[in-house]
């Protein structure tokens, strides 16, 4: 397959969603793309007020692309953030090239889902081949953690279910395992706490959570909006892995570093460790990962490709941040990485969007394998121009390659106690 399919919003809102969810496609190894919307709100003749959180899956049996988001309707348009939002999926049958009108995945009309996340069962010899699932949380419910599971392409979708214990949490990143067995890591609804549960029936019934590790987060300076959001990814014998910003690493938690849990069987964790990609006493700050695994790779050989965002000093200001996006790359399971790669910035944060949680470059970004190479999708901001924003989805040109091994080691935890390349790829509008 030479194809790659993005989802981004369109057009943030200062309290929540944005104007429509953008999507990106190219048949041809991401040398060219071709761009639409969803059609998904009011703005673009859609039926939601506004849209928000989009993932994209690929359904191998049904042959159907489904970028799963977020509709946000005005419960009482007269008071501001008063909303129900609806978890939903549009499907494309021609190659991810159009997006049909949406197919409900719970929209009962009084509740507001949050968090969502979809992902298909692609290995033809599972038990459950062309089973789709999809992760959200019910706000409404204190963050209530539900899992729905399609088996038509995304056309109908089976009740909400909760995990074994009825876990609160949010950002989770479903996984299915060659065996059909599915893996969930999220984090807790306090962000205290990495977790995990799995489903060894097609998504009938849910585990219980098992915990991967406490979190441990430092608040980024200038007001930019960042969580301990996992990004999670599958290696070819089926080995889980999950990474986020955490600050353990660093002397009076300073600042984060990137941390990285994996897994046989999604219930059992490796101790954490920290992705090297600078000295634990340079002052940078990373955040916002974006995790590739590389499926034609497996076990200690599994190739590992991570895009983030960073800033090379911690300590700044709202005036003086600069924030740029890095990448960084293992080619064995991720023991060992590469020196990291700049790959775009500097940004001041008063190019970005500003939102009731801070400045936002976006909540999480998504990295996959193509190719043999990693493709990170990220937003670039430059000045604004004329007194608009101008900021735009991009990838690197040509993909990113994974030769990470020989370089520097991953270290694991053992307390709780920039310097970047400056070599920065070409990059591809999306």
């Amino acid at each position: 397959m030479s194809t790659i399919v993005s989802a981004f919003q369109e057009g943030r809102f200062f309290d929540g969603g944005a104007s429509d969810i953008g999507f990106s496609t190219s048949t041809d190894g991401g040398r060219m793309f071709t761009r639409g919307t969803l059609q998904a709100t009011v703005f673009s003749g859609g039926p939601y007020d506004r849209a928000s959180d989009a993932s994209v899956a690929f359904d191998a049996r049904h042959n159907v692309w489904l970028i799963s988001w977020l509709g946000i309707k005005a419960v009482n348009p007269a008071v501001e953030s008063s909303f129900r939002v609806d978890i939903l999926v549009s499907r494309s049958i021609d190659g991810g090239l159009t997006f049909g009108p949406p197919v409900a995945v719970d929209a009962p009309g009084t509740q507001f889902f949050d968090k969502n996340w979809t992902v298909c069962d692609n290995t033809s010899t599972s038990p459950f081949f062309g089973n789709c699932y999809t992760e959200f949380d019910n706000n409404s419910l204190v963050d209530l953690v539900q899992m729905s599971t399609s088996s038509d392409g995304g056309l109908t979708w089976g009740p909400a279910l909760a995990t074994g214990n009825h876990a609160l949490g949010l950002g989770g990143q479903p996984l299915v395992q060659p065996n059909g067995t599915v893996v969930v890591p999220i984090v807790n609804a306090f962000e205290t706490t990495m977790l995990s549960f799995v489903s060894t029936d097609g998504g009938a019934s849910w585990s219980s959570t098992a915990v991967i590790s406490d979190v441990r987060d430092h608040a980024n300076s200038g007001g930019l909006r960042t969580s301990p959001l996992p990004s999670a990814e599958i290696d070819g014998a089926g080995n889980v892995y999950v990474v986020w910003q955490d600050c353990r690493f660093r002397r009076g938690c300073s600042s984060n570093d990137i941390v990285l849990s994996s897994s046989s069987d999604g219930l059992n964790w490796s101790r954490v460790s920290r992705v090297p990609i600078d000295p634990v006493t340079s002052g940078a700050d990373h955040f916002i990962p974006g995790l590739a695994v590389d499926r034609s790779s497996a076990g200690a050989s599994a190739r590992l490709g991570l895009t983030y965002y960073f800033y090379p000093s911690a300590a700044c200001t709202a005036a003086t941040c600069q924030l740029d996006a890095g990448f960084i790359a293992s080619s064995t399971a991720g023991s060992t990485w590469s020196s990291p790669t700049q790959v775009a910035g500097p940004m001041a944060l008063s190019w970005l969007p500003s939102t009731n949680q801070g400045v936002m470059v976006g909540d999480y970004i998504s990295t996959s394998f193509l190719g043999g190479n990693a493709w990170g999708v990220i937003a670039v901001a430059t000045a604004p121009r004329k007194g608009l924003f101008n900021e735009a989805m991009f990838t690197p040109t040509g993909g990113l390659p994974v030769t990470g091994g020989s370089g520097a080691s991953a270290e694991p935890v053992v307390s709780s106690s920039s310097d970047h390349a400056a070599s920065a790829a070409p990059l591809t509008a999306q």
